[in-house]
């Protein structure tokens, strides 16, 4: 390796450099999952659940001010960029261009496949906890079962609801304050 090679390696954020790579990478959902890249392409069912959910919400969101999206989530300190299935955030928070920390959402939604239901179960669910996402739903499209995580914490979420059968009615908290019917999912 020749001195400037050498030289242009010195002082380079891997986290930094990785996550600036895919903010600026032409593929349409692309996440980081642990360090590993993962480009996202969701089947038909599994936008029908993410919109079954916006549609039901959008009434309230509109009332708080907020967007429903599936823009990126930064999991700073972490080999973790995020782009849920569905997100919910203070509408002044969206504007600018660049990614919330789930600290910021109201609520982060998460809907499996067959190829992500161990990571949504389990990894992006202990990682929202540990970044402070107040609510995190997991529908798990896998097992027809839909899980409401509240009370984030360091070691998790503390307040677990489900996981209920698909045509449960699961109550999402203020500030949402609304029975989300999962029959449709």
């Amino acid at each position: 390796m020749n001195s400037t090679a050498r030289d242009y390696g010195e002082g380079i954020d891997p986290e930094r450099a990785l996550k600036y790579a895919i903010q600026h990478h032409r593929g349409e959902r692309t996440e980081i999952v642990e360090g590993v890249i993962d480009n996202v392409t969701p089947s038909w069912d599994h936008e029908n659940a993410a919109e079954e959910i916006r549609d039901q919400i959008r009434p309230r969101v509109k009332e708080l001010d907020c967007v429903t999206g599936s823009g990126n989530l930064d999991l700073p300190g972490s080999p973790n960029w995020y782009v849920p299935d569905l997100a919910v955030a203070p509408r002044e928070l969206t504007k600018g261009g660049g990614a919330l920390l789930p600290d910021q959402t109201l609520l982060v939604v998460e809907i499996t496949s067959e190829f992500s239901a161990e990571t949504d179960r389990v990894v992006k669910r202990k990682r929202y906890a540990e970044y402070g996402a107040p609510l995190y739903l997991l529908v798990d499209r896998v097992e027809k079962t839909v899980t409401l995580f509240a009370e984030p914490g360091r070691l998790g979420y503390t307040k677990v609801d489900g996981p209920h059968p698909f045509g449960t009615a699961v109550r999402l908290p203020e500030p949402f304050g609304i029975e989300l019917d999962t029959s449709g999912l």
